[in-house]
């Protein structure tokens, strides 16, 4: 190699040297300047945690404990009244398809699909044990059960009932 060449490679890994260290002060610099701003809260991730780390139930023990139990359900009872499901809606359908579809389509909890053969020994007992059973929920014998009010508290007794009849209608 002649003296020009070695030359060039010198002026030339001292020019790539140079811009690599541009690069690194930059990318830290960028890296800086990102870390001065606030983070971005994602509401529904946010939500999600929020859901997820609250307790399933609460232990209550003794006396105290039964009190503080009864208000609990008292004030969950007092909550629920000033709520109106559904907009206060009458249709049965539009119940059943928010609400009851869950479990009266796929069987769960051994609820009965809307098919005549499952639905004529609960007929037969008649429209007012069905509603009872709807409001106040059921436990069956053969392990099925039936959430009070579906497991909407909000549901009005005449909510319940135009539901019922409006399934009791569908059945084929």
């Amino acid at each position: 190699m002649r003296n020009h060449d070695l030359v060039f490679l010198k002026h030339f890994s001292q020019v790539i040297g140079v811009l690599v260290a541009i690069t690194g002060a930059l990318i830290l610099l960028g890296l800086y300047i990102n870390g001065l701003k606030p983070a971005e809260v994602n509401k529904t991730a946010e939500a999600a945690k929020v859901e997820r780390i609250q307790p399933v139930g609460a232990v209550y023990a003794g006396a105290t404990g039964a009190a503080a139990q009864a208000a609990a359900v008292a004030a969950a009872a007092e909550a629920a009244k000033g709520q109106v499901a559904y907009g206060g809606s009458l249709d049965g359908s539009v119940i059943f398809g928010n609400l009851c579809t869950g479990c009266h389509t796929a069987g769960v909890a051994m609820a009965p699909k809307l098919e005549k053969a499952a639905w004529a020994p609960r007929i037969a007992q008649g429209k007012e044990t069905l509603y009872k059973h709807a409001m106040e929920g059921y436990k069956g014998p053969d392990g099925g059960m039936m959430p009070a009010r579906g497991g909407n508290p909000a549901l009005s007794d005449a909510q319940i009932a135009a539901t019922v009849d409006w399934m009791i209608s569908q059945l084929k």
